[in-house]
C-alpha cells in the first residue's frame, strides 16, 4: 500500500474522531480541520452551495443543490473560478502576491488560464471558533473578494481570516467563490440573465442563511461584505434585492453599485466575437452559438480572452439589465427601492496608486500624483459620497471610514500611500505578510490599527444600530462623522467628511495623505 494512502487514512480517522470538526447541513455533512497555526479555529474549506455550472449549465443562473446526507471532507480549498493570469507587470504580481489567488506550480505572470481554476467552483469556506456551540448564534461576515470582476476567489493568503477569528472567538467568517469574466457576465444574445455572477452570490447567501446555524452562526446577523468588485457587488444587492435583503447589514469596502455598470455591450458583440473565434460562428442563431460555446474547453475560452490584445477590445463585466444591475441607481434610491439595512462604506486615501500602470522606470518617484488624486476622487470618493447622500435621503443608517495607513512592510514606495486593497490585510489580520523588499515586520501601531479596525467592524456585525456608536463611530452626515484608520500616527480618529467629500461638490480640496 502507498504511503500517501496510509497517511490519508490516518488523517481521515483523526478528523472523524473529533466531533467538533463535523457539521451537518441540509446539503450534506462536512468534516473540516483545526487550523495549524490557530488551534482555537476550525475551518471548512470547501462546501458547495450550488450545482457545478458545467455543460448545459455553463453561463446559466446557478442551480440549487438537492438535500443530502452524503459525507464530505472539507479540508482543501475549492478550485477558484476560471480566470486568466496576466503577464503584465503590476503592483500586485510584483509586490503583493499574497493578495492574488493561489496559482499552484505556475507563477503570477504565467499568461495562461489559472492552473488551480475549474468551472466546478461554486463553493464557500467557513471559519469558526473551534469550540463554538451550535446554539451560539455568533454574528457572521459573508465576504466576497474583489478582482475587477475577472479575478479573485477564496484561496488568497492575505484574505484568510483565522487570525481574526482566533483573536475574537466571537464571530464567524464565510468567504465565497463566484463566477468571473465571461463565465460570470456572459451577456450572450440567447441568455435572459447576463449577470449570473450576482445570482451566484445570492445563491451562496441563501445557502448560508439556511445552514449557518449548524456552524454556530446567527442567520439573522449576517453582514454581506465585499472589497472592490466584491464591494460594488455588495451594494448592487442593496438595490437588486432591496425588499428581501436577508442580511442585517452590508459593508462595501472600496466600491459602490456605480462601479458595476461598466459594460455597454447591449448588442452582445463581445460574446459573439469570442464564439466566432472559437469555432462557434452562428450569426443568425443565438441559441446554437450558446450551445456551441457550452462545449468549448474552459481553458481555451480563458486563454483566448486573456491573450487577445487586438481590436476590437473585448471585456466581460456587469451590464445594466434593469433586473439585477441598474442603469440609474439615483432613480432607484429616489423611488425608495434600496435596502433599509445599515451599511458601512469605506475608501483608501490614495486609492488609485496601486491601480495605475506600473511605472516602467524610476518607480521610487511613481506616477503623476495629481492624476492619482483625481482618479481617487472621481472613481471612488464621489460615488461613495453620492451613495451616502441617497441613503441619508431614505433615512438609512450609514457609517463611513477612510483608511490612511502607510507601513514600511506593506508599502514599498512612499508615493503609494494608502493604496487600493491596502486595508484588506488589516481587516483580516494578515499584516504579517510583507511586500517583497520589506526588511522588517509590522509595527506596534500597525497591529493596533488592524485590531481597532476589526473591533469596529465586529461592533457593526453584532448590532449595526447600537454597536458602532458605542465605540464612538456615528452615522455619516455630510461634513462629519468619518473615521480615519492609520493616519497621522493614530490607530483611529474622527475626521470631517467635508475634508474627504468636499471636492465632489466643488467646495474643498482633497488631501490623499500619500
Amino acid at each position: 500500500m502507498k504511503i500517501s494512502t496510509i497517511l490519508a487514512g490516518i488523517l481521515s480517522t483523526a478528523l472523524a474522531a473529533d466531533p467538533l470538526l463535523m457539521v451537518r447541513t441540509l446539503t450534506g455533512t462536512y468534516t473540516g480541520l483545526r487550523n495549524t497555526h490557530y488551534p482555537n479555529v476550525r475551518e471548512f474549506r470547501n462546501i458547495p452551495y450550488a450545482q457545478a455550472p458545467v455543460g448545459k449549465l455553463r453561463f446559466l443562473p446557478p442551480e440549487s443543490l438537492p438535500h443530502s446526507d452524503k459525507h464530505h471532507y472539507s479540508t482543501r480549498f475549492p478550485p477558484s473560478c476560471p480566470q486568466f493570469v496576466s503577464s503584465t507587470p503590476s503592483f500586485w504580481n510584483l509586490f503583493t502576491p499574497y493578495l492574488l489567488v493561489e496559482n499552484g506550480d505556475q507563477n503570477h505572470t504565467s499568461d495562461l488560464s489559472l492552473q488551480t481554476g475549474a468551472e466546478d467552483c461554486l463553493s464557500i469556506a467557513v471559519w469558526t471558533p473551534y469550540k463554538v456551540s451550535s446554539k451560539a448564534k455568533l454574528p457572521v461576515a459573508f465576504f466576497m473578494t474583489g478582482g475587477g470582476f475577472v479575478t479573485g476567489g477564496i484561496d488568497i493568503a492575505g484574505q484568510l481570516p483565522p487570525s481574526w477569528v482566533s483573536r475574537t472567538q466571537d464571530h464567524i467568517v464565510v468567504t465565497i467563490n463566484y463566477r468571473l469574466n465571461i463565465f460570470g457576465y456572459p451577456n450572450a444574445a440567447a441568455l435572459d440573465v447576463p449577470n449570473v455572477a450576482l445570482l451566484d452570490q445570492r445563491k451562496a447567501l441563501e445557502w448560508v442563511h439556511e445552514n449557518i446555524a449548524s456552524f454556530g452562526g446567527d442567520p439573522d446577523r449576517i453582514t454581506m461584505w465585499g472589497q472592490s468588485a466584491g464591494s460594488a457587488s455588495t451594494d448592487c444587492h442593496n438595490y437588486a434585492f432591496w425588499d428581501k435583503p436577508i442580511v442585517q447589514g452590508t459593508f462595501s469596502q472600496s466600491g459602490t453599485a456605480l462601479l458595476a455598470t461598466s459594460s455597454k455591450d447591449y448588442s452582445h458583440s463581445n460574446f459573439t466575437f469570442v464564439a466566432k473565434n472559437l469555432g462557434c460562428d452562428f450569426p443568425k442563431d443565438p441559441t446554437a452559438e450558446l450551445e456551441c460555446m457550452q462545449q468549448v474547453p474552459m481553458t481555451m475560452i480563458e486563454n483566448f480572452i486573456g491573450q487577445y490584445d487586438k481590436k476590437p477590445a473585448i471585456s466581460f463585466t456587469p451590464i445594466a439589465d434593469n433586473v439585477y444591475i441598474f442603469s440609474d441607481y439615483a432613480a432607484r434610491a429616489a423611488a425608495g427601492k434600496i435596502s433599509p439595512r445599515p451599511a458601512i462604506f469605506s475608501d483608501c486615501a490614495n486609492n488609485d496608486a496601486s491601480l495605475a500602470a506600473w511605472p516602467s522606470s524610476n518607480a521610487t518617484v511613481g506616477p503623476w500624483q495629481p492624476g492619482i488624486t483625481a482618479g481617487t476622487v472621481a472613481d471612488w470618493i464621489c460615488p461613495t459620497a453620492n451613495t451616502s447622500i441617497w441613503r441619508a435621503a431614505n433615512n438609512i443608517t450609514t457609517y463611513r471610514y477612510q483608511y490612511a495607513g502607510t507601513w514600511p512592510n506593506q508599502t514599498p514606495y512612499k508615493w503609494l500611500g494608502a493604496y487600493h486593497a491596502a486595508d484588506l490585510v488589516m481587516n483580516f489580520g494578515t499584516y504579517f505578510y510583507s511586500v517583497s523588499n520589506a526588511t522588517r515586520g509590522p509595527s506596534p501601531l500597525e497591529i493596533a490599527t488592524s485590531e481597532t479596525m476589526q473591533d469596529h467592524i465586529l461592533a457593526f456585525m453584532k448590532d449595526p444600530i447600537q454597536g458602532p456608536p458605542a465605540k464612538g463611530w456615528f452615522p455619516y452626515t455630510y461634513g462629519g462623522n468619518v473615521l480615519r484608520f492609520g493616519g497621522d500616527g493614530l490607530a483611529v480618529q474622527n475626521v470631517s467628511g467635508y475634508s474627504i467629500d468636499g471636492p465632489c461638490f466643488g467646495n474643498g480640496t482633497y488631501n490623499s495623505f500619500p
